[in-house]
């Protein structure tokens, strides 16, 4: 089978539920907002949230798709950085868990955590982000061997404000003969960066992820004709609409792929997933509307959890759903 290696911020996901706002008062974190800390407040935020009790998720964006398509059986391996601490050797051994060869480098800084709290009837969620060690990553700690070997080289979208570090990683796993694939990650990422962002899609990436944000940002469009522009700049161009599913599109080939239905309650994670079931499926030969069915599946059972984590039973459910879509197209 066909193998995949992915490069991002390695964080931790720090999930706690609190019976009112008094935690968030205290660390001036209006409720509903995505704050970034520093690592005196990030470390002091979560000795507190030690003695309230929490979930500790391993993940970040690439983590999250390549330990998804290691579950699929494919050979998946990581590239991130973490610090030399609790966080750092629980990332590790996660990642170790579910099968990621995973280069894990270290940093001077404690390793990057995003702590999630969930408040109120509505489970409200506000975030602190401190990405610590993860942002400490440079081109200097590239090496050619990281990519060797490997089939597929997938980047997350955040990583790409680090422009030095994405160039020398397009560049070594060009040279490795590897079919390079990004998640857009964030509309705003996308704004920052995007002169580089063009060249870089133009130059060197295969597979395009966005969402329809992001690709309107990218293309000044909206999704349909985004989908259409994206693919003249790449050989493959995706972008999800939500609720509303996704659009794939290879040269002249274009598929609307409805969303896979759901009890949907938390969206956090579903791109990652629909990211490692697409190119699971690519792997494996699958048309390109397959390809997009199989992303959907996936991203419709994490959808239905709290995190990015898909349980055993669901992940069963969604194997054989696959298993039965991937035999139905062989024949």
């Amino acid at each position: 089978m066909k193998s995949i290696l992915g490069i991002g911020n390695a964080l931790t996901d720090i999930l706690a539920v609190l019976p009112d706002d008094e935690f968030l008062s205290k660390y001036h974190l209006p409720k509903g907002s995505m704050q970034h800390v520093d690592m005196a407040t990030g470390d002091k935020i979560w000795s507190s949230l030690k003695e309230i009790g929490v979930n500790y998720v391993p993940g970040g964006s690439a983590a999250n798709t390549i330990t998804c398509t290691s579950i699929f059986g494919m050979p998946s391996g990581y590239i991130g950085k973490i610090g030399n601490d609790e966080l750092g050797h629980l990332f590790k051994s996660t990642m170790e868990q579910y099968g990621v060869k995973a280069n894990l480098l270290y940093g001077t800084k404690s390793s990057g955590r995003c702590m999630v709290f969930i408040t109120g009837a509505n489970a409200e969620r506000t975030f602190a982000s401190y990405m610590g060690s993860a942002l400490e990553m440079g081109p200097a700690d590239l090496k050619p061997e990281y990519f060797r070997g490997w089939d597929y080289f997938h980047i997350e979208g955040y990583l790409v404000q680090n422009q030095d570090l994405i160039l020398k990683a397009v560049q070594m796993a060009r040279e490795a003969g590897c079919i390079i694939s990004i998640d857009m990650a964030s509309y705003n990422v996308v704004e920052s960066n995007e002169a580089f962002l063009h060249n870089l899609v133009d130059d060197y990436v295969d597979i395009v992820f966005a969402n329809e944000t992001e690709a309107r940002s990218f293309t000044k469009l909206e999704p349909k004709e985004a989908v259409a522009e994206l693919s003249k700049r790449c050989q493959i161009a995706i972008v999800k609409v939500g609720k509303d599913g996704s659009m794939v599109q290879q040269g002249d080939e274009y598929h609307y792929i409805p969303a896979w239905p759901a009890a949907t309650i938390d969206a956090t994670g579903a791109g990652d997933t629909y990211a490692a079931g697409f190119l699971y499926a690519h792997s494996l030969g699958m048309p390109l509307k397959v390809c997009g069915e199989v992303g959907s599946i996936i991203a419709a059972k994490v959808v239905e959890v709290i995190g990015t984590k898909i349980d055993v039973p669901r992940w069963k459910a969604a194997k054989q759903e696959i298993r039965e879509l991937i035999a139905a197209n062989k024949k």
